[in-house]
Order: C-alpha cells, then sequence, then structure tokens
C-alpha cells in the first residue's frame, strides 16, 4: 500500500507550504544567522530522538554497512556528504529569498523545483514517466513561464534554490538501505561540523529571545518533521512523484503572499498557478488510483 507514502509527501510541503509564518518574523536578523541557529537547534533535537528511541535503528545500519563493499562504502560516504551539502545551500539560499526577495520568489523556486527534479530523475535514476505524466510536466513548464513574465530575477534566484533541492532529492533516492530518519541525523551533523567553525567570526550579536523562539519552531515544525515525511515518502513513491508534489508548497506560499502578505498580484501569476495545480492533479491522477486499489 502506497497511499501512506503520498499522505507523508502531501503532509511534508503542506507544512512547508506555511514556513515564512515562521521566517518572516525574524526577516530583520541575518540570513546566515537564522541558518545557524536552525542547524544548532535541530541537531541535538534529531541526535536525541536517535540515541534515546533508535538505538536498534542504529545498530541495523552498522551491520548494514559492515557488510557493504569498500566501494559501497565510498560510494554512501560521497552521497551523504554530497547530500549535505546541497540540503544546507538550499536552506541558506531559501532563507535569503524569502526574506530579501520575496515570497513570491521563494514559492517559485518550488514551482520550478518539481520540473527539473522530474528531468534529472528521468536521465540520472532513469525513472520512467507515462505520457499523461510527461504532458502533466507539459502543462507545469507553460505555467512557469507565465509566472516568469517580468520577473527574470525571480527566475534567477529561484532556479537556484530549485536546482538544490532537485539534486537532494535525487540524490536521497540513490542512497538506499539506510535508515531516512537516522540518514538526516547525520546529514545534519555532518553540515553542524562544516558550519560550525564559521560562527565565531561571521555570526551576528546574540539574538533577542523571541528570536529563539521563532527558530524554536522552525527547527521542529518547519524542518525535522516535514524532512523525515519526505525522506520517508521516498522509500515508496518514486522521487518524480515526490517531486511534483512539491507543488503544494508554492500554492499555499502564493495564497500567503496575496492575502497574508498583500505582494502584488497579476493575471499571469493567476493564470499560472492554475495551470499548475491542474498539472498536480493531470500527474498524479494514476499514482492515486494506483494506490486505492492496492
Amino acid at each position: 500500500m502506497r497511499t501512506k507514502y503520498y499522505l507523508a509527501a502531501v503532509a511534508s510541503f503542506l507544512i512547508w507550504g506555511f514556513f515564512s509564518l515562521g521566517l518572516r518574523p525574524i526577516k530583520d536578523y541575518p540570513s546566515l544567522d537564522i541558518l545557524f541557529y536552525r542547524l544548532f537547534f535541530c541537531v541535538p533535537i534529531m541526535l536525541a530522538i536517535t540515541l534515546l528511541f533508535r538505538r536498534n535503528t542504529i545498530r541495523e545500519t552498522r551491520e548494514i554497512i559492515r557488510d557493504m563493499k569498500v566501494a559501497e562504502r565510498r560510494s554512501l560516504l560521497l552521497l551523504t556528504v554530497g547530500s549535505s551539502l546541497l540540503l544546507i545551500a538550499n536552506w541558506f539560499l531559501f532563507i535569503y529569498v524569502m526574506n530579501h526577495v520575496s515570497v513570491t520568489a521563494a514559492s517559485f523556486a518550488y514551482l520550478v523545483c518539481p520540473i527539473l527534479t522530474t528531468v534529472l530523475a528521468f536521465f540520472i535514476l532513469r525513472e520512467k514517466l507515462a505520457p499523461v505524466q510527461w504532458g502533466a510536466v507539459g502543462i507545469s513548464v507553460v505555467g512557469c513561464v507565465l509566472l516568469s513574465y517580468n520577473n527574470f530575477m525571480n527566475i534567477f534566484y529561484s532556479l537556484i534554490v530549485a536546482a538544490t533541492y532537485a539534486l537532494y532529492l535525487i540524490v536521497q533516492k540513490k542512497i538506499t538501505g539506510i535508515d531516512k530518519f537516522l540518514l538526516l541525523n547525520v546529514q545534519l551533523i555532518i553540515i553542524g561540523l562544516i558550519l560550525l567553525p564559521f560562527y565565531p567570526g561571521w555570526s551576528g550579536p546574540v539574538p533577542q529571545l523571541s528570536f529563539f523562539g521563532y527558530i524554536s519552531i522552525i527547527a521542529v515544525v518547519f524542518t525535522i518533521i516535514p524532512l523525515f515525511l519526505s525522506l520517508y515518502a521516498l522509500k515508496g513513491i518514486s522521487s518524480s512523484s515526490v517531486g511534483i508534489l512539491i507543488y503544494i508548497n508554492p500554492i499555499i506560499g502564493f495564497l500567503l503572499s496575496t492575502f497574508y502578505y498583500h505582494e502584488e498580484i497579476t493575471i499571469f501569476q493567476i493564470m499560472a498557478y492554475s495551470l499548475i495545480l491542474l498539472s498536480i492533479v493531470v500527474y498524479n491522477s494514476r499514482n492515486f488510483v494506483k494506490a486505492k486499489t492496492v
């Protein structure tokens, strides 16, 4: 039954869609400071969960790695480090675009991301797509072209953010046989070790108490929970399917930018988001039917 994997993917992107509610209140702080503290909150929480409740998983994973060939271990190490770097790049760029460009631009990044994920999964992972799914990708392309009208810089920022997350999903799919929550824990530890030496020289003054309240919400609600759900979803459905569901995120972001943050909206944006919503339904129509029959 794959329904639970689809529900996990949908839930993760629903949560991420409301990310701006936790991030925008601290937009006056440097993006790098937000990144530092977000990571430093996430690592100990996830480490505590793993050590307290997932000791069997640690033991099983150790045995799996012990039984691997040398080449397989090397590949696992490279993929883990590479995905960690992609994840931290995505975090920083998304925070910067959300707080210093616009909520709409940040949302647009995750409109482009599913197209990149689908195409990359086709060429790198050899994941097959049915004609109706290619049709949905085509609808998405048209929607994104409309959305980019007179917004070249938004495209530039969005493509960079989208590319980092699309590649992260692809690399995650290539890492098999390892518990996804434990893998995420290791990735965040690697990122923490990389960033820790830069913290004393690159961080700003100690933030106010309210800042840490928002960071704790970002760490748990908008980081650990949705990341785990998306990684869990990859265990049961393809990267391209997870990638196309990312559209849930920017649609919510677009609605927030329009009705909550009162950013400017054009007829092209309305048409584009309508087409993208249609592409989600078209792309996943076959998968939802199969999920119900299993």
